[in-house]
């Protein structure tokens, strides 16, 4: 059976998020003084007890305003809660019923949703006289409890995972997680909305609409595949606010979560400054890459006109040549398959297992032809080369003299190893032991 989903819902700032992740025990979903700083729904599996759920935490919810953010984030809520098995409502004790609370309410009631009703702030036994007023609401009793300081989110807990009907759930397989990264609005979400098939993140034309990673499952060819939305990596200098701050970090945790990293450009930008230090964050990371040209609908093409951009693309990613490069269209949906099926061949690369003796046949001749640089008192001599990690791949170099080893000949024997096993858009490590 599959896992039960319950998603958050609320108006802005009565704490859903601090709920959120209270119940994860760590620092998910941006948190901040601001109403409204939530502004997508994302998902976590959580565990109660030894009962495992999916959580959902959403924007706030504004049933009637025109305003281009809360109105997405009200169809994204609505999509949240027609995912649920059950709805957490989070209302804010100290500041009483507003009419907010009772318009979603309303919206809740139509559902036909089951509701949990939590009175948020309750941060004290004094306090609990004030969950009363929430009766009006018509969802059942109130259940009082403090996110900020943790007081009845176990007896909480407890409800609410009784509330589930009895459900098992096979142990799941490792699943490709995918990050897709790069500045802002060149188009991340839109992708990943149309991998999707449906609305699944906030969309505009304004630069930095996705603050919080977002995950989301993908089924591709019988695989489930865990989709990675990003808030946008800004220049530095760029990153001011605290928000932009903690979702500049949120992007790089994903990046290190991730198996492989798409790397979204904007094809007519094309690779600028900006994308290199984040192609460099990633891969100093030693996460594989792969670079997707997006917006190519809007190029004015002629013959070979890909494979001469993706010559200069090449040409200045230097060191990062291997780099694979496709080019896509988030908007016509023109390759987007593309993307997760090259993801996926990446992620094998970055698993394989080579044998020694293969790699002994092929790399020690290569070392014969070309011997590392002699210095003035001693000889380098490489005995062997042997594989001693995957995902990334690591090649340890056994030899007399590894301190003398120069970098320049470490990059030499990883591009001979690229030359004869592929190993695209995985980042290589070689290492030099005492023999």
């Amino acid at each position: 059976m599959s896992i039960p989903i319950v998603a958050i819902i609320g108006r802005p700032n009565v704490g859903k998020s601090t709920f959120f992740n209270r119940i994860l025990g760590v620092r998910e979903a941006i948190v901040y003084g601001t109403p409204g700083v939530t502004r997508d729904r994302k998902y976590a599996e959580a565990e109660w007890c030894g009962k495992t759920f999916l959580i959902i935490d959403t924007g706030g919810y504004v049933p009637t305003s025109e305003d281009v953010f809360e109105k997405a984030i009200r169809e994204q809520a609505a999509i949240a809660i027609e995912e649920a098995d059950a709805v957490v409502f989070v209302v804010d004790a100290v500041d009483g019923v507003m009419p907010l609370d009772k318009e979603i309410a309303n919206h809740l009631r139509q559902s036909e949703k089951p509701v949990l009703l939590v009175a948020n702030k309750i941060d004290s036994a004094n306090r609990e006289n004030l969950t009363a007023e929430f009766f009006s609401l018509g969802l059942g009793t109130p259940f009082g409890l403090s996110a900020l300081g943790g007081r009845q989110i176990g007896d909480f807990l407890d409800l609410l995972t009784e509330s589930f009907k009895k459900r098992g759930r096979t142990k799941k397989e490792k699943r490709l997680q995918v990050a897709i990264i790069g500045k802002p609005n060149v188009g991340k979400s839109s992708l990943v909305n149309a991998l999707l098939g449906k609305s699944r993140l906030v969309v505009t034309d304004i630069p930095g609409t996705t603050r919080d990673p977002i995950d989301s499952i993908l089924y591709h060819n019988g695989e489930e595949i865990v989709i990675v939305d990003t808030a946008g990596l800004r220049k530095r200098s760029k990153v001011q606010e605290s928000i932009e701050f903690y979702s500049t970090l949120r992007a790089l945790r994903a990046i290190d979560r991730c198996d492989v990293a798409v790397i979204l450009l904007d094809a007519e930008d094309g690779l600028n400054k900006q994308d290199m230090q984040i192609i460099d964050e990633t891969m100093h990371r030693h996460r594989p890459v792969l670079i997707a040209v997006n917006k190519w609908d809007l190029v004015e093409k002629e013959t070979n006109t890909a494979r001469n951009i993706e010559r200069v693309i090449k040409q200045k990613l230097g060191l990062y040549d291997f780099l694979p490069v496709i080019f896509i269209s988030a908007l016509t949906k023109q390759r987007i398959s593309k993307v997760i099926e090259k993801a996926q061949s990446i992620h094998q690369e970055q698993s394989r297992k080579l044998t020694t003796s293969k790699l002994n046949k092929v790399m020690l001749p290569e070392i014969e032809r070309y011997p590392p640089k002699v210095s003035a008192s001693k000889e380098v001599k490489i005995k062997y080369v042997t594989q001693i990690k995957t995902s990334p791949p690591m090649f340890a170099f056994f030899c007399n003299e590894p301190q003398l080893v120069q970098e320049s000949y470490r990059r030499f024997l990883q591009n001979r190893l690229r030359e004869h096993f592929g190993f695209e858009g995985v980042p290589i490590g070689v290492v030099f032991k005492k023999k």
